[in-house]
């Protein structure tokens, strides 16, 4: 069973695939920004997903830049893609439904603490 690092790989590989499917030309560093990981963990990222031909690099020929690339996912990848997109929606299905509980429990705890406080006189 996969633990909470290997989810968050998983999770970044996830939102990778995502955004080079809508973004094939997205640089390195705009993915970093959208998703709020480093340039090199992006980097990391890209290669291992190019290792296991997920993605596959194509120029990206509208680029004035002709050392831009596209990042192009495979077949391979769309369907990685598609894996990775319904055990995202698991945890994180399963995450709300937690997060959901643990806030009616509270709402509960403040109901009860709200009873039990001292009720202020009004006589003074």
């Amino acid at each position: 069973m996969p633990g909470r690092r290997d989810d968050l790989q998983e999770d970044v590989h996830f939102r990778i695939l995502r955004l080079l499917q809508a973004n094939p030309e997205m640089s390195q560093r705009e993915m970093s920004d959208a998703l709020g990981v480093s340039l090199g963990g992006v980097n990391y990222c890209l290669k291992a997903l190019l290792e296991k031909g997920l993605v596959k690099l194509g120029n990206f020929s509208a680029a004035p830049d002709k050392r831009r690339y596209a990042y192009i996912l495979t077949r391979k990848g769309v369907l990685e893609k598609a894996r990775l997109t319904r055990r995202f929606l698991k945890r994180k299905m399963a995450e709300y439904e937690a997060l959901k509980a643990e806030i009616e429990t509270v709402r509960a705890e403040m109901d009860i603490d709200a009873e039990l406080a001292p009720q202020p006189s009004r006589d003074a």
